[in-house]
């Protein structure tokens, strides 16, 4: 049933995740369920989750039933014969409910481990998503580096025209390709740093480093962001975690009480009697059977007492831990929605930088039609048009990492 649950969780998690991005985003999708599959972080948790639940059925159970057997080796007499040999069992019981109380106090700690893997898929969730789009940036930032590389090079054709007619120097010709030099290394660069990013987004998925992740080619701020409901924090996972922790201490206190109460004992003695010989009479070498009843009794219980004090201390301890981490999640989640807000202000800055930067060029592209134009100048265009594309894709997956972060702490 908790397998169950887990599955649900996971799919309204996933849909959530999605919500503001269009169909493209399919594949991402799939690699999230993948994970969340194969992670061993998630398997250990779930692994975690089935000891603990096991452990309901090892304390189901009642002390060691005691046997003994003893032989006189001096044979007491009795009226009725000499006493060969002794046998007695015994059988301990808890106070009525106890074993009920063991079974609920760690069936509240199996709950607890519960909440362990809703939180570790959430975090897969994350980070698989982060590292994604980490790869989309990096694609992103390679495809703009190569247009303006095939840019610049339709930029030194133009110059060597120049320098032919004697419009242009052969300085001109040399900042261009130094300026193509240096967007080639970091073209190289990014390529190193993608097949990087690759290996810890296929590690995620435990599977090899070397598989070949497809990213969408285009990703866009959607005009409108989704509704986000700062309530759901309240019943965040890290957060019912403490509940279900406070709870356990409680049943841990019930427990405490019940085995304050004494233990009763039942079993009986039963011993062999040899017939005297040569004498008859009744009972003779009759044997003997008696049962018995023995109770346990803790006088001296100030270890249950000090239990008591344990359990009330770790309550406001756990009150106290819960209290920071809500602290901690509504800042996060204040600072997400935030910075994810700056990242539409900011694309919308670089996309309209990036228009009149384009209009400059154009207008430099037409002043060489008249015969004259400053490759200066256009070296000086094309480091910002390339400036503001990077900002643009830098915006962009800002906006979905904060999105990210956002519907782990809501959804």
């Amino acid at each position: 049933m908790k397998n169950l649950d887990i599955k649900f969780q996971v799919i309204f998690t996933l849909c959530s995740l999605f919500f503001v991005l269009n169909f493209q985003s399919q594949d991402l999708q799939s690699y999230i369920e993948q994970a969340t599959e194969n992670n061993p972080t998630i398997q250990k948790f779930e692994l975690q989750y089935n000891i603990a639940s096991e452990k309901v059925n090892e304390v189901n159970t009642i002390p060691n039933t005691e046997f003994g057997a003893g032989y006189f080796v001096s044979e007491p007499e009795t009226r009725t014969g000499a006493q060969r040999f002794k046998i007695s069992i015994k059988q301990m019981l808890p106070w009525f409910g106890t074993i009920t109380s063991r079974e609920n106090y760690i069936s509240s700690m199996a709950d607890a481990k519960y909440e362990d893997i809703v939180i570790a898929k959430r975090k897969i969730i994350t980070s698989v998503s982060k590292s994604y789009y980490n790869l989309y940036e990096n694609k992103a930032k390679q495809k703009v580096l190569e247009q303006n590389i095939k840019l610049l090079k339709t930029y030194e054709k133009l110059a060597l025209t120049s320098v032919e007619v004697g419009k242009a120097s052969a300085v001109d010709v040399l900042r261009l390709q130094m300026r193509q030099n240096e967007m080639a290394e970091l073209l190289a660069v990014l390529n190193q740093q993608f097949l990087a990013e690759q290996t810890t987004f296929n590690k995620l998925l435990n599977r090899d480093k070397a598989i070949s992740v497809n990213v969408i080619n285009k990703l866009n701020i959607p005009s409108e962001n989704f509704e986000i409901n700062v309530e759901n924090l309240a019943v965040h996972p890290e957060l019912l975690k403490y509940d279900k922790i406070y709870q356990s201490v409680e049943k841990s206190e019930l427990l405490n009480q019940k085995e304050n109460n004494p233990m009763i004992g039942f079993g009986f003695d039963y011993v062999n009697v040899a017939e005297r010989p040569n004498m008859s009479f009744t009972d003779n070498g009759k044997d003997i059977l008696m049962p018995m009843v023995s109770i346990s009794i803790p006088i001296f219980n100030n270890s249950y007492k000090s239990k008591t004090k344990q359990n009330q201390l770790q309550q406001q301890e756990i009150l106290a831990q819960k209290q920071e981490r809500k602290n901690r999640l509504e800042t996060i989640l204040d600072q997400a929605i935030n910075n994810r807000i700056s990242s539409r202000i900011s694309y919308r800055t670089q996309t309209k930088n990036l228009k009149q930067a384009k209009n400059a060029e154009e207008i430099l592209i037409k002043s060489y039609e008249t015969g004259t134009i400053d490759f200066n100048d256009v070296l000086d265009i094309q480091e910002l048009q390339l400036k503001f594309e990077m900002n643009q894709i830098k915006s962009i997956k800002n906006y979905y990492l904060q999105t990210t972060i956002i519907n782990y702490l809501i959804q």
